[in-house]
């Protein structure tokens, strides 16, 4: 298996397990977090995954929804968003941890303040496996000061690593994602 190739469904379910116990969950969290898990089927049975992440507001959502759209128009890939793993999680955190670790890549699409996905940034910065499988399709402004310190910050890391994809139309970000891995 290479680094670039999905986890198997016994890594996976050893590091969901692993979490679990570390959390102290209920009986019932862990049967509807194992339930929420299996509707991940897609995530094994193709060669590469997205979690994408971003602004839930009505105008972003569209923008998110069309990244997903592209990406799952490929025919060895699936992309889902957090709010696609149904379930009551009392830890979006622990979800958050959960869903990165099944994926081969996660794709952040960063618009103007507030960019949805502020929190997640600093895990994705922060995290070395996350880190490796991170790209950012972040929005350019005529402002140059629409995003804050601790962003740009988590961009120049991603830039360096030329893993930050800038666009200002939504037929950029369509290329942005098109040009994805």
């Amino acid at each position: 298996m290479t680094d670039d190739d999905p986890p198997e469904p016994d890594e996976v379910l050893a590091s969901a397990t692993e979490r679990l116990e570390a959390a102290e969950l209920s009986l019932s969290d862990n049967e509807e977090l194992l339930h929420a898990l299996s509707e991940l089927r897609p995530l094994y049975e193709t060669d590469r995954s997205y979690f994408v992440l971003g602004n839930y507001d009505r105008e972003p959502i569209r923008r998110l929804n069309l990244v997903v759209d592209r990406l799952n128009r490929r025919p060895d890939a699936y992309a889902f968003r957090m709010v696609d793993v149904r379930g009551e999680w009392d830890n979006g955190i622990q979800k958050f941890c959960l869903l990165a670790d099944l994926v081969t890549h996660i794709v952040g699409v960063a618009e103007r303040e507030p960019s949805g996905f502020l929190v997640e940034q600093g895990l994705l910065a922060g995290t070395t496996e996350y880190f490796e499988k991170t790209h950012v399709l972040k929005r350019e402004y005529e402002d140059d000061r629409a995003f804050d310190w601790m962003q740009d910050g988590v961009f120049d890391l991603l830039e360096d690593e030329e893993r930050l994809h800038r666009w200002e139309t939504e037929a950029d970000l369509v290329e942005a994602a098109e040009a994805l891995p």
